[in-house]
């Protein structure tokens, strides 16, 4: 098996920006899956360097665009380390080679009559640089630039693209997989329902030199598509080389929806005139947005990669932006949304997994992988559900669902995070009776280390090479890097030695955000509130402004020099530490993963030097002569942060 996966090659009018990142994130996430499966894999990504923004954008800094461009070049090479992002080629439009093929397939298409020349009028959009029909334009405007096209009449070059449109709209019908998700297959197909216009290829020297020459009129420059999209061939040293012939077949591209129609309909049809074979697959994600709006140079709200790993780090961010995009949907970015993510899923929830597990064997078996003993039904559930997460996380990876890969593995991770609580190692410990049952425990909690090292592997590949030699693992052993080999259970060898690793999640401190309180105006509204109060009545008003809302317990600790009180991390979704007066009725342990009802807008308080940040409803009852809290929860599954009405 083979796989051929590309990004589009970035335009380099602009620096690298999270939608960037994303983009190139998930297809050397996808690259690392398929190696996991065994496949020979093949990475593609690189720059586009010709067109009229990149002529302005040079005039403006007062530097020759072939200057510009390998500056900006350099800086979007110099970013994939920086994400953990390993391509097997960085192509560039400037490239000789590149240049060369893009001559010879013009010569090719011009010679066999599928170019010809023309004059035309149209809405031409710089930001996109591309004519737009009517039909695209919102209010009169480009919905990617927000700016009025401007008509533009010329003589030009023109692929006869309109003559393979019921060829291409065919091919689509008969393979439902060929763009994802099915949304854009649609929209596809209803563009493609109405006659299609041939594509204007060219652009005259008059208005704009820094293209690629036309073979056949060098008073004319090819249009910026027309070149671009060939770099998916000429990566590949097409048409003679030996990748081409090993994973042109295979070719899969990934994009934003904003350039759907180049790479769903220019493409194809080009691809088609050139006698070939489609590529396999056109994956398509949504945009990432700030403040409701898409992320781009133009708007001004771009985000750097480089500084949120800075930040943040590397893997946390990768992983981010896989869990908390749906892909094919928009995703909403903000910097509370990734400490979330970092203190809840990663530092609570995986790192307290990993260090609570590797602890227990340092301390009951010396750090030293004990052989299993008989398992009981416990047991055999961890190992089943181990099983079905291996199963859903092959079949989403495979199909661009990441976030529902990653859900899958959490649910492993929530799995053995309560198998601790239910067996207690640290009470098992204490029993010499017990020995073969607190190695079984402890062998299970290190083979789940070991399978969430080689699942998230394609997502975190820095914290899993941490991980694995935690584990006592080389990071290139097939038991963490091969899921034919390492993908069952029970394969971790007994008597493998751990070894001692820094944390792998330290947790974040969150900006304390002032919560707004209402305020009421005048002494009378106040006196009636107050009297309303007191009589035991409150208004609508007045409970609309209680915010009530379900929360997850994700930690609990005693309060220190407390008897009656108990630290509690909740996330309701975002994470907040709530102290509550239940230490008598709850033990911490059996607390963890509740659903509970609390009070999210109180004004913080400090109780005992640990500040709260809300409050935990509980009903007081009376139960053999003695009064007892008990938590208030849902009946059912809930998502964390669900506003109660």
């Amino acid at each position: 098996m083979t796989t051929y996966i590309t990004t589009p090659i970035y335009y380099v009018n602009a620096e690298p920006h999270l939608g960037h990142a994303y983009t190139t994130i998930v297809a050397d996430t996808y690259s690392r899956f398929r190696r996991l499966q065994g496949e020979k894999v093949r990475f593609q990504t690189g720059t586009d360097e010709h067109g009229d923004k990149i002529a302005e954008a040079a005039a403006r800094e007062g530097v020759t665009p072939k200057e510009y461009v390998d500056r900006i070049s350099g800086l979007f090479r110099d970013t994939w380390p920086l994400l953990g992002v390993v391509p097997d080629n960085f192509i560039r439009t400037t490239d000789e080679n590149h240049m060369a093929t893009v001559q010879k397939i013009l010569q090719q298409v011009y010679d066999q009559g599928d170019i010809y020349f023309d004059e035309y009028s149209g809405l031409y959009c710089k930001g996109c640089e591309r004519f737009l029909t009517e039909k695209e334009l919102v209010d009169g405007k480009c919905p990617d630039h927000q700016t009025e096209p401007a008509e533009i009449t010329e003589q030009n070059y023109f692929f006869r693209m309109s003559r393979y449109q019921q060829q291409l709209i065919d091919h689509i019908q008969a393979n439902p997989e060929f763009i994802t998700p099915e949304r854009y297959r649609n929209e596809v197909l209803s563009f493609l329902s109405e006659p299609l216009e041939d594509l204007c290829i060219s652009r005259p020297t008059s208005r704009l030199t820094w293209g690629i020459p036309l073979p056949f009129d060098d008073s004319f420059v090819t249009y910026v598509w027309f070149d671009a999209l060939i770099n998916y061939l000429t990566g590949l040293d097409y048409p003679d080389g030996a990748e081409f012939e090993n994973y042109w077949g295979v070719a899969e591209h990934l994009i934003a929806k904003d350039i759907l129609k180049p790479h769903a309909i220019y493409w194809p049809t080009m691809i088609l005139s050139l006698g070939l074979p489609l590529y396999k697959k056109l994956h398509v994600h949504g945009y990432w947005n700030v403040d409701e709006t898409k992320m781009s140079k133009s708007i001004g709200n771009v985000v750097r990669p480089a500084e949120l790993v800075a930040e943040y780090g590397v893997d946390c961010l990768r992983y981010f932006t896989l869990r908390e995009m749906s892909f094919g949907l928009d995703a909403s970015f903000s910097a509370d949304a990734i400490v979330a993510r970092k203190n809840s899923d990663l530092a609570n929830d995986l790192g307290n997994l990993y260090s609570r597990s590797t602890a227990m064997l340092v301390k009951y078996t010396g750090g030293v992988v004990p052989g299993p003993g008989a398992s009981q039904s416990d047991d055999t559930v961890l190992e089943e559900m181990a099983g079905s997460v291996v199963a859903r996380y092959q079949e989403a990876m495979g199909d661009f669902q990441f976030h529902r890969a990653l859900q899958a593995i959490w649910e492993l991770i929530s799995l053995a995070n309560k198998y601790i609580v239910t067996n207690e190692p640290w009470a098992l410990a204490k029993d010499p009776e017990q020995e073969s049952r607190l190695h079984t425990v402890l062998y299970n909690l290190a083979e789940v280390l070991r399978l969430l090292t080689l699942l998230l592997q394609p997502v975190m590949p820095e914290t899993c090479t941490k991980m694995a030699t935690g584990l006592g693992l080389e990071a290139d052993s097939p038991l963490v890097n091969s899921l034919k080999i390492g993908g069952g259970w029970g394969v971790l060898p007994a008597g493998t030695e751990l070894q001692e690793i820094d944390s792998l999640f330290p947790r974040v401190e969150q900006k304390k955000v002032k919560q707004p309180v209402r305020k009421e105006s005048g002494k009378k509204k106040k006196q009636e509130t107050k009297a309303e109060i007191i009589e035991g009545v409150i208004t609508f008003a007045q409970f609309q402004a209680v915010e009530l809302r379900v929360a997850e317990i994700v930690g609990a600790e005693p309060v220190k020099k407390s008897d009656r009180l108990l630290k509690l991390t909740v996330k309701a979704p975002e994470e907040r530490v709530i102290v509550a007066g239940i230490a008598e009725y709850y033990r911490p342990e059996e607390i963890v993963g509740m659903l509970v009802l609390i009070v999210a807008n109180l004004e913080p308080v400090r109780l005992m030097g640990v500040e709260s940040q809300g409050m935990v409803l509980a009903a007081k009852m009376e139960e053999d002569g003695k009064s007892r809290l008990v938590l208030s929860t849902v009946s059912g599954p809930v998502a964390p942060g669900s506003r109660v009405a």
